[in-house]
């Protein structure tokens, strides 16, 4: 199995200098899901990946990591 993380929320987050904290309290959600949505433990939904998208002001498609698309 493919141990590269599915998203790039970490990456995003880190050149927006932007907290988990921050982004928990942006989207309204518990800190321990950002935390898994970053580590990759759990994936965020559609719905919560367009709205992290839209907090970050980032396209969708820079959240993603595209390989795993064409694996």
């Amino acid at each position: 199995m493919d141990s590269k993380p599915l998203n790039r929320i970490k990456v995003v987050l880190s050149e927006r200098m932007i907290s988990n904290k921050e982004l928990a309290r942006m989207l309204d959600k518990d800190p321990a899901t950002i935390s898994k949505w970053v580590t990759n433990t759990s994936q965020p939904s559609l719905e919560n990946m367009m709205e992290i998208a839209k907090c970050l002001k980032c396209d969708m498609n820079d959240l993603v990591r595209m390989e795993a698309l064409n694996e």
